[in-house]
């Protein structure tokens, strides 16, 4: 089998072309995906060049762990499955090209395992699953956020999964006044707040010197919780010495995050609407990359593959 994928060659070199596809295992599925999601933290990363070395790093590769679609065919063992809308979070089923994470393209093969279940009636809000699904392993790994840095997509996901939780409504740090549309909540340019007993603050700026700005707004032994993608971080000592400050890392989401997040969709606690900015034809992912990138007013960028 083949199908048409995005392929990163190297930084800055995107294209759009056949790859072949591994065989169908006894437990795999073949999914023919409608939308999948252009990620502005790894895949920028990726794009750039910046992404540090890692296993399974290496260029040509397939991006994208944001997809759904439809099962259309499945192995011996998985033939009850045929029929599904599911979340795609990656595929690794090319030759020719590595999977990082491999899930842009107009079919894949992945494990049974690995595809959630999630309601038809999302359509393209379901590729939100992913960062919603990293705001939830945010939010449960300690105390609730009281503070939230950046109102990008990340940022709101992690408002709304904490009020979803049944948490305090946040407030919100955000320097673009464009993006000041809390919805429940606070967002504030961050001069603006005087506040220094914060006990949970999570980043989702991904800012690599937010740190020190974080610290003086602390409550002595608080925590700073960084949900973004760093290439490094930095801080001064002693400021973070006299607060005892705390530091967690949220590495990516797991199976159960995903499980408990479509449970709060299902139950009317949390909404995926009205977070994606742009949606591009799958045709036009040369173009569209670049777009999710560089252009400040695009906050979430979809690519549509239905009509090829």
């Amino acid at each position: 089998m083949d199908t048409l994928a995005v392929i990163l060659d190297a930084p800055r070199r995107i294209d759009l072309r056949p790859l072949a596809l591994a065989a169908l295992g006894a437990a795999d599925l073949l999914v023919e995906i409608e939308w999948s999601g252009v990620s502005a933290g790894t895949e920028k990363l990726l794009w750039s060049g910046q992404m540090p070395a890692f296993p399974g790093m290496g260029y040509p590769l397939v991006p994208g762990y944001e997809s759904v679609g439809r099962v259309i065919d499945a192995g011996r063992d998985a033939q009850s499955r045929i029929g599904e809308w599911v979340f795609v979070p990656g595929a690794n089923c090319y030759e020719g090209a590595r999977a990082l994470f491999g899930g842009t393209a107009r079919r894949v093969v992945l494990p049974g395992h690995r595809a959630l279940p999630v309601a038809e009636s999302l359509g393209r809000d379901g590729i939100l699953m992913a960062l919603a699904a990293t705001a939830h392993h945010a939010v449960i790994g300690g105390e609730a956020p009281e503070l939230i840095i950046g109102h990008g997509i990340l940022g709101r996901l992690i408002a709304r999964m904490t009020i979803a939780r049944g948490a305090p409504a946040p407030t919100v740090w955000e320097t673009n006044t464009a993006r000041h549309d809390g919805e429940g909540y606070s967002v504030i340019a961050p001069e603006a707040d005087d506040r220094r007993d914060y006990r949970t603050v999570v980043d989702a700026s991904g800012a690599t010197d937010i740190i020190d700005t974080l610290v003086g707004h602390l409550a002595k032994q608080g925590e700073i919780v960084l949900a973004g993608f760093y290439t490094h971080i930095a801080f001064r000592f002693p400021p973070a010495f006299m607060r005892e400050a705390r530091l967690r890392i949220s590495a990516e989401f797991t199976a159960d995050d995903l499980t408990r997040t479509r449970a709060l969709i299902e139950d009317g606690a949390l909404s995926l609407a009205g977070l994606i900015s742009h949606v591009r034809p799958a045709s036009e992912a040369v173009d569209a990359y670049p777009a999710a990138f560089e252009d400040g007013d695009c906050r979430k960028m979809v690519l549509d593959w239905r009509e090829i």
